[in-house]
């Protein structure tokens, strides 16, 4: 099935997608030489495979598999089609710069909970690499072949029931610790009221996530950030965050998560946003300090 859609405002596709890429190597995003990104996912429950391609002012997706129609009606809201920027008025020249260098910088929304909601999980208080590394396993070992032409080893997740009954070795076999683990199972024992939060306001959705044991401030926002487009969604606790953020808008080196509520704070709203910008656009604050040792779950 194929579909062409024109947005109403620039959009950058390839980096707003990007927001759902969980590493170079991610079996549910991929990449390709011709600049087209391919997505597995699964809309209502049922899989599917979904390339998009941008054009002059236009944007074509091809979807494969069962949940293909679903998909392509769900991939304007992916690009940021409910996003208004309208009354986002960045003061900063470092932002305004940004803003007026990349206006496809767009927040867009997928609806899907459990699909955000397992990776932020896996990100949770360790290094990229080990993330990364337990998604590729657990998609591997627990999701299925992607629909259509995709490219190599492409994956879609498992259905939201499935990431419950993973038992407790697959996850250690992943390089995945207990703490993690346990959350992953509790919300897909929960799945139907998280998959809820996609029609609830951001206060609301935060509030439920939040009930669920493991799911904190950070994990809540990266959740809402892609599942609701939430703007303004401040991923406080971050570990390199605030630091880009009082760097980009201060010049120091250090920050902390109250500087970035308190350099944030104008733009209220759009907060997120600003986020973005400054981290595809603004100065990057430099790597002066020890890397954070990768460690392997499976050998403890």
């Amino acid at each position: 099935m194929e579909r062409t859609w024109r947005p109403r405002r620039p959009v950058d596709v390839v980096a707003t997608l990007a927001a759902h890429q969980r590493g170079p190597g991610d079996p549910a995003f991929q990449l390709d030489a011709r600049g087209r990104v391919w997505r597995t996912c699964r809309p209502g429950g049922d899989a599917a495979t979904v390339c998009v391609t941008a054009g002059r002012g236009e944007v074509t997706a091809t979807a494969w598999g069962p949940g293909a129609a679903a998909a392509l009606d769900a991939v304007p809201q992916w690009l940021g089609d409910a996003d208004d920027p309208g009354d986002f008025r960045p003061r900063h020249p470092v932002l305004a710069d940004a803003f007026r260098r990349f206006p496809g910088t767009v927040v867009g929304r997928t609806g899907l909970a459990i699909e955000a909601l397992v990776p932020a999980v896996l990100e949770q208080k360790v290094t990229s690499t080990e993330a990364y590394r337990g998604w590729l396993r657990l998609l591997r070992r627990f999701g299925e072949p992607a629909p259509g032409p995709a490219p190599d080893r492409m994956r879609v997740v498992p259905p939201s029931d499935v990431w419950a009954r993973i038992p407790s070795w697959e996850y250690h076999r992943a390089g995945v610790g207990p703490q993690r683990s346990r959350t992953i199972v509790t919300a897909g024992r929960h799945v139907a009221r998280l998959e809820e939060i996609s029609g609830l306001a951001t206060d609301d959705a935060d509030r439920r996530l939040r009930a669920v044991p493991g799911i904190g401030v950070w994990t809540s926002a990266e959740v809402r950030q892609r599942v609701l487009g939430d703007a303004d969604a401040v991923s406080v606790g971050d570990y390199g965050l605030p630091h880009v953020v009082a760097y980009a808008l201060t010049g120091e080196r250090r920050g902390t998560d109250e500087l970035m509520l308190e350099l944030l704070e104008p733009y209220r709203g759009h907060r997120h946003r600003a986020c973005l910008l400054l981290m595809r656009a603004g100065p990057l604050p430099p790597r002066r300090g020890p890397r954070a040792p990768v460690r392997d779950f499976r050998s403890m």
